[in-house]
């Protein structure tokens, strides 16, 4: 006889307030006692030696908890990929018995148990640095046929099911242990809280940027929120101090006249970015300009400071989009992620050997750690040079949205406000560049919140040529990975209105596909889409054949180039290692 209950023998806020109060006490005492050199050293074994006695058992016995009613053997299948974690299997007395299994994964998981007498059990936290897969719990009585009652489990979202194959081991996930050991045969599983594993996250919580902000403006970089023939965005960061910023501006031919009119001048908006866990640099300012009125198909000088007479910068430019069809190029990029000083030679080599391309499409991923400035100030520092003068067209990978929502990307970014009605501006959107559509899809949501604004936009459209430009591929690349839901969903619109190409991001691999229609290959690219994967970052995956794969490798950083020539009209699109060796090339023309 099973029994589930969220019973009222347990003071359930106290004890969630218990490890969560107990959590934030543990930053606060580090954030005022440790240096800079701690923040940047700290490990799993580093913290556990600071944590006091009081702290330890809390965390070690705090995180879920039930009743028995007689007694057990409690055994917890663990990630075995989380080392030494948890901590407290050891020390209170849990032992590893039996053999490392899959259960229908790529994870590992090993066994661990203990015998409890009839009461109360007690269990702590998954990991104090958020990684790995939160364990599970299975209870066998000790005495063959005695029946077994679990009672009051917290937190109350906690379930028992019967340990038999193709169980799911978590109440929010629809992963399922296929195989399970014989040593749980007869056993039951008290189902867990995936998303709990990382409630106790204290290493790496505290941080620092190698890139601190001061009172001079930095990390400029151009986006666009409106047409790109007559606006341009800036954004850029100072240190708290600075409360104002401005912009000044000039069409680079009048400002090399000798008698050169004065530079007009704009306000931008400022808002205050709080990060407390970035020790060295908890708050900085962010200003953002929008420059509107300009002229199409211009280049224009431009430098930002506070108004003060001596704080401007180095003059910067950037050139407005053509009026009409004009040939024009654009550099595309995948993942950057990972190793952002090594992304950054490569950027700037792609800046280096084609100064004339119009802006810079990155398909997702551009940082590991989207909720942490650090990571930002990294990618900014390390695209010096380049993100000043040519505009940022950024894509939402998964890892913009850690955290569950992508807050730092939509402030740092100014952006098009036009996309699907129901999804938070920003997300998703259109932009129109000479004869080209470029439609950013959030592969993050739910791929039927964009499709009919997805249909509105490429059924109205007269563009030369249509891009769609989204996270998760729809063929993918990496093994066992596969985005069915969005393939289901999108590439009909885009067989249906012959977009072009699909660029894409996620799998860390190069990949290009035949022209595909109905997930077919087509001996003409005018007649289907071709889907591409690629990475720019320090980050690889390996790579599964698939049938519709044309030209894949591993292991080699891009970035791509593609030029759109009015004659012809055609598409010329080669990919370049970071060295500037050509990796694949294709043309496309109509």
């Amino acid at each position: 006889m099973l029994l589930s209950a969220a019973g009222p023998a347990w003071a359930h806020d106290a004890i969630h307030l218990s490890i969560h109060d107990t959590s934030a006490g543990i930053v606060a005492r580090f954030k005022k006692t440790w240096t800079v050199a701690q923040v940047r050293t700290q490990s799993v074994s580093q913290v556990l030696a600071a944590l006091t006695p009081e702290e330890r058992r809390i965390l070690a016995s705090k995180h879920l908890r039930f009743r028995i009613q007689v007694p057990s053997e409690i055994i917890v299948v663990r990630d075995a990929g989380l080392g030494k974690q948890p901590f407290w299997l050891e020390e209170r007395g849990f032992t590893k018995f039996g053999k490392k299994f899959k259960a229908g994964g790529d994870y590992e998981w090993d066994l661990w148990k203990r015998s409890f007498p009839a009461g109360e059990v007690e269990l702590g936290v998954n990991s104090i640095d958020g990684s790995g897969r939160h364990y599970a719990v299975f209870v066998k009585p000790e005495s063959d046929g005695a029946a077994l009652e679990i009672s009051d489990l917290y937190p109350g979202q906690l379930r028992v099911q019967p340990a038999i194959p193709g169980l799911k081991p978590y109440v929010d996930r629809d992963e399922k242990f296929e195989k399970l050991p014989e040593a749980l045969a007869g056993s039951t599983l008290i189902q867990t809280v995936y998303a709990s594993r990382s409630n106790c996250k204290l290493v790496n919580v505290l941080t620092t940027t190698d890139h601190p902000s001061s009172d001079r403006p930095d990390l400029a970089v151009l986006t666009w929120a409106g047409d790109p023939r007559t606006t341009q965005s800036i954004q850029w960061r100072t240190g708290p101090r600075i409360k104002k910023g401005r912009v000044r501006f000039q069409k680079k031919s009048d400002y090399h006249r000798f008698h050169a009119s004065p530079l007009r001048e704009v306000g931008a908006a400022t808002e205050r970015i709080e990060t407390p866990f970035v020790i060295n640099d908890p708050s900085v300012h962010w200003h953002t300009a929008r420059l509107v009125g300009l002229e199409p198909g211009t280049r224009y000088v431009y430098s930002i400071g506070t108004g003060r007479r001596d704080d401007w910068t180095e003059l910067a430019e950037f050139t407005t989009a053509p009026a009409g069809d004009a040939p024009f190029s654009f550099v595309y990029m995948g993942d950057a992620q990972n190793g952002l000083d090594r992304w950054g030679t490569l950027v700037k080599n792609a800046y280096r050997e084609r100064p004339d391309v119009a802006f810079y499409l990155m398909a997702g991923d551009l940082v590991n750690r989207g909720a942490e400035r650090d990571d930002w100030d990294s990618l900014l520092f390390n695209a010096r040079g380049v993100y000043e003068n040519r505009p940022l067209v950024p894509v939402l990978g998964n890892h913009e949205c850690q955290g569950g929502q992508p807050e730092l990307y939509l402030k740092l970014f100014d952006l098009p406000r036009n996309g699907p009605a129901g999804v938070r501006p920003e997300r998703a959107y259109a932009l129109h560049y000479g004869n080209a559509l470029f439609l950013i899809l959030d592969s993050n949501l739910p791929p039927e919140s964009q499709t009919e604004w997805l249909e509105m936009q490429l059924s109205r459209s007269k563009a030369t040529w249509k891009f769609v430009s989204y996270h998760h591929p729809a063929y993918a690349s990496a093994p066992k990975r596969d985005n069915k839901a969005l393939r289901n969903a999108w590439t009909p619109i885009f067989d249906k209105h012959h977009v072009d190409l699909a660029l894409q991001g996620h799998d860390h691999a190069y990949l290009r596909t035949y022209p595909l229609k109905n997930s077919k290959r087509v001996n003409d690219p005018k007649k289907g889409t071709i889907y591409i994967v690629s990475v720019s970052g320090t980050k690889h995956y390996d790579q599964d054949p698939r049938d519709y794969t044309e030209q894949g490798f591993t292991k080699i950083a891009t970035y791509q180039v593609i030029d759109l020539q009015v004659s012809g009209p055609r598409l010329v699109y080669r990919a370049y290692d970071i060295d500037g060796t050509i990796r694949d090339h294709f043309v496309i023309e109509k």
